[in-house]
């Protein structure tokens, strides 16, 4: 049965092949009708160049020393997060065994077309992922880049791509329709990082966004419980609190505040091939023996963010909420 799903399942890196449509010499399309093909002709080939484009970042970063020390800070850590989580045997810690770092024969030797796709064991891996702020990856070298890490994490890591939910305000429809290709599942509201992980292991992914949306994902998630069951790649959190003044950290950016001794951090290695894709990007989790000592009080708060005076502001705010 497993072979028969993977035989049905589309290519990783590509869009599904539209449907060719029979049509007689004696109506061929006009007007509207052909202005309508032509549209969607031209957005399959576009779609097929960012594709093409997202497989040569793929290939390009397998191939690098970033990767290769990228997934042993990624090793170290959820092995440590892992142990928190108790996972049973045969579930989460035989999904970490694919993290090792000795290269399989796909990524020692790979050929265009021939990228590795997902592994997916059924039952095998119980982890969401949850990604924010990639940007725009159809023009975008770096965000190119930052989404290709995401999908080789996710195949890393036996996650479904349909367990990994996308959303960044700025996606253009193309960005939206390749993002749809490739499996993944694009939110389609602004949360604003309002999102709980719901009693569920978490990864979330979100690499170079506002202070804000940092601050907002851990008020969403702001209980021993919520916080010990997350794991998040994105700003370096002791980086923020190096460049932001003490008063305006907690003030504007309370919950990170909070946090900061209840954390602990690895930071992605720098490399020149990729400064400007992962500088100041690190990983963190949330050791439940830390949690447990800081302040009683520390949770008590619980006041949503509004940041009406703070200036600055990065991140893009959702409408239709009442702020």
């Amino acid at each position: 049965m497993a072979a028969a799903a993977a035989a049905e399942a589309p290519g990783p890196w590509r869009a599904a092949a539209p449907r060719k449509r029979r049509r007689s010499a004696a109506r061929r399309p006009r007007g509207r009708q052909a202005a309508a093909l032509g549209r969607e002709a031209e957005t399959e080939a576009d779609r097929a160049v960012v594709l093409r484009r997202l497989q040569e970042a793929a290939e390009d970063l397998l191939l690098s020393d970033f990767w290769s020390l990228a997934l042993e800070t990624i090793n170290s850590c959820l092995t440590k997060h892992l142990e928190q989580l108790k996972a049973p045997d045969g579930t989460l810690l035989e999904a970490l065994g694919n993290l090792h770092l000795n290269s399989s024969p796909d990524e020692s030797a790979v050929t265009p077309g021939a990228i590795p796709g997902e592994t997916l064991v059924p039952g095998t891996c119980h982890w969401k992922c949850v990604c924010y702020g990639i940007g725009n990856f159809a023009t975008c070298v770096i965000a190119r880049y930052q989404l290709t890490f995401l999908l080789l994490f996710l195949e890393k890591c036996q996650i479904p791509r349909r367990h990994c939910w996308v959303y960044d305000p700025l996606f253009s429809q193309l960005e939206i329709g390749v993002l749809n290709s490739l499996g993944l599942t694009v939110l389609s509201e602004n949360e604003e990082g309002k999102r709980s992980v719901d009693g569920e292991p978490t990864i979330f992914y979100m690499p170079h966004c506002g202070t804000a949306l940092y601050n907002n994902l851990l008020w969403s998630n702001w209980s021993l419980d919520a916080l010990s069951q997350m794991l998040l790649i994105g700003n370096s959190f002791r980086g923020l609190e190096e460049r932001l003044l003490g008063r305006i950290l907690q003030k504007n950016y309370t919950y990170i505040a909070k946090i900061l001794k209840g954390l602990e951090e690895l930071e992605l290695p720098e490399t020149s091939q990729y400064t400007d894709v992962f500088n100041d990007t690190s990983i963190h989790w949330f050791p439940v023996q830390k949690l447990q000592q800081l302040p009683t009080d520390t949770w008590a708060f619980q006041e949503e963010p509004d940041y009406q005076d703070c200036e600055d502001l990065e991140i893009i705010r959702n409408k239709t909420r009442d702020h």
